[in-house]
């Protein structure tokens, strides 16, 4: 009897680590979603992580799709006059040649001075990736993970610096429109 049981949850085992689940379409993520966050760093520790609200918009164009990205810093400063950046960004997404994957149509040479960027779709997780090369040809990688949940989306953002992490912003979305 153990034997069997063991069997059966070995096969269990295998049989979900090699079963995966159909990637979502990207119709899945289309729409406007709005949420709010954390933000850490190495210097959270000694400051007090910033707050940020989201912006998400995800829609079709051409064969691909677009994503336009706002994120509202609030970094301290006086109560009455808080710090308050706005960032935007709108990448346009074509499908590449391997299933799942996406090429910025704006995507340029980091050697250039340029940013390249792509997507991709792995499960439930929309995926963008964007790197950029510093004056001394260090890097820095940022990816955006919005991942569909039951409740709505969940965003998973970090920055890495030649490989050490230097920012990392989680927060929820719901989705408002579309």
């Amino acid at each position: 009897m153990r034997l069997t049981g063991l069997l059966s949850a070995i096969f269990l085992v295998t049989a979900t680590l090699t079963a995966r689940a159909a990637d979502v379409p990207i119709s899945a993520f289309y729409g406007t979603w709005q949420g709010a966050g954390m933000a850490e760093d190495a210097d959270s520790v000694y400051f007090a992580m910033t707050t940020r609200d989201f912006n998400v918009v995800v829609g079709p164009a051409g064969n691909g799709f677009t994503v336009t990205w706002t994120t509202v810093i609030h970094s301290g400063g006086d109560p009455n006059n808080p710090d308050i950046r706005r960032r935007e960004t709108t990448l346009t997404f074509e499908p590449a040649d391997r299933a799942g994957m996406y090429n910025a149509t704006n995507s340029g040479n980091p050697v250039d001075g340029e940013v390249l960027s792509w997507a991709r779709i792995e499960d439930n997780t929309l995926s963008v990736f964007q790197m950029a090369l510093n004056d001394s040809g260090g890097f820095e990688l940022t990816s955006y993970d919005r991942t569909l949940t039951g409740l709505g989306m969940e965003l998973d953002f970090r920055r890495l610096r030649d490989g050490e992490e230097v920012r990392k912003v989680t927060g929820r979305l719901i989705k408002i429109a579309g």
